[in-house]
């Protein structure tokens, strides 16, 4: 019988960035879920505060020499890797010069908001599916972590839905307290137009906010996993109106367990 393959696609992993909740999850899931006999990949971007010496980060030549157009400008696709040795983990990178080699996650020094934040998401998730169908590896599960993540249900389900790699996958989103309060580029709908999103689909993202893309992917999601204690309160509304399956936040000492379950539940539907 083949394995279960399951992507996770990440905002943050421990000990690649200052430990954090989300971060914990996104280190220990993938091995515990490993653990359990199925097949991962596990992909973050490569922010300009990851520390490439310190972490033996290294460029896949055969994957990098992609192109990504993003708001009709070419940007070079780079796959990097690293190891978590103690856990028999692989972690894959997307890195570009323009959108993630600023020293800073989602802010500058005055704390002020990117204005390509937008673009940067676009060119994470993007980035993610590109190097998997250069993998040739088909995900049966994509569990997505974080708002850097979101866009993945809308790619997934729209213009990579007939890919054969895509076509059957289905996509959870991990919902966390992660909002943030500024707004992306009003330019934001037209550019996922650009990428020939069908317009069906982002009609919320004509209002650009946290809560819109949240929303937006909890609409092309096949189940919701609550990661955080306390999420959003409009986002915590809105799961109750929606008629897909929704695990609630779980212990530390379960959510394994409780998630590789949830993954079962999911492809049974």
């Amino acid at each position: 019988m083949e394995k279960l393959r399951v992507l996770f696609v990440t905002q943050e992993i421990t000990p690649f960035m200052k430990e954090s909740h989300m971060g914990k999850i996104c280190r220990f899931l993938p091995q515990g879920i490993q653990e359990r006999n199925r097949e991962i990949r596990t992909f973050m971007p490569r922010y300009g505060i990851v520390n490439e010496r310190r972490n033996q980060l290294h460029e896949v030549i055969r994957l990098s020499g992609m192109n990504i157009i993003i708001n009709d400008s070419d940007h070079s696709l780079i796959i990097k890797v690293a190891s978590i040795q103690q856990a028999r983990l692989q972690i894959y990178f997307i890195d570009n010069e323009d959108y993630f080699e600023r020293k800073a996650v989602f802010r500058d020094k005055t704390n002020q908001f990117f204005d390509d934040n937008d673009e940067r998401t676009m060119f994470y998730v993007r980035g993610v599916i590109e190097t998997v169908k250069r993998l040739g590896w088909g995900p049966n599960i994509i569990h997505t972590h974080g708002w850097i993540s979101a866009l993945t249900p809308l790619y997934v389900k729209s213009i990579y839905k007939d890919n054969p790699l895509f076509s059957e996958s289905k996509v959870i989103t991990s919902i966390y307290k992660d909002e943030f309060s500024e707004s992306f580029s009003k330019d934001f709908y037209t550019k996922l137009r650009n990428d020939k999103i069908p317009a069906k689909f982002i009609q919320k993202l004509k209002t650009p906010n946290y809560v819109n893309l949240m929303k937006s992917a909890i609409d092309l999601s096949d189940g919701i996993i609550i990661g955080s204690k306390k999420i959003n309160k409009e986002i915590e509304n809105y799961l109750q109106d929606v008629d897909i399956p929704i695990l609630p936040v779980q212990s530390s000492e379960d959510y394994i367990e409780a998630y590789d379950e949830f993954y079962e539940t999911i492809l049974s539907k």
